[in-house]
Order: structure tokens, then sequence, then C-alpha cells
């Protein structure tokens, strides 16, 4: 089993001077959980309202999407294997993100 772990967070820090308009997640986290990879899509649960930045990481090769109620499809944004990725999303907007598993 392969997994999407989804890190929720509700302020972002902004290094001395704004150093290229690079924002880092503020710790600790609003809330974690974990989403299951696999052939089919699957959505995980609504993000805290106070959630503004969504740290992604994932196990397997896969696509996400976001939204109200998301369905991933192989077309959607693409996360490598073992990789990482930061999101600004609507603040209070019930938003969840849906992945699905992808081969190549």
């Amino acid at each position: 089993m392969t997994t999407l772990f989804v890190t929720e967070y509700a302020n972002a820090l902004s290094p001395p001077g704004g150093v290229g308009g690079i924002a880092f997640p503020l710790e600790p986290p609003t809330a974690e959980q974990t989403v299951t990879i696999g052939a089919g899509s699957l959505q995980s649960a609504a993000f805290n309202n106070s959630t503004r930045f969504v740290r992604l990481r994932a196990d397997s090769l896969c696509c996400v999407s976001f939204g109200k109620n998301p369905t991933a499809t192989t077309g959607n944004a693409r996360m490598p294997a073992n990789s990482e990725s930061i999101v600004a999303i609507p603040q209070g907007q019930a938003f969840k993100v849906a992945v699905i598993q992808i081969s190549t």
C-alpha cells in the first residue's frame, strides 16, 4: 500500500527580506491525514477551516486534484514517487485532495 501524506498549515513564514518570495509552512500543523494511493481516485477528509497551505508527500507516482469534491485522473497534476509539494488552498472552503496512482 502506498500513501499520500497530507499536512495542513494555517500560516507560512517568509525569510528575512522575503528572499525569492519563498514562504515556509509554520509548524505545528493544523491537521495531518493520509490517503491511500490506488488504481481509483480516493479523497482526503475536508481540510481544517484554518488551513491555507497543504504539504503533500507521495510514496508512489500519482496525480492529484483539489476541490470540494475532487476526482483525480491521470491527466491531473503529477507527483513523482517520493516527492513533496506545498500548495496554497482557499481557506474555509472545505477543500479536499483526491489522488490516483499512475504507472508512468
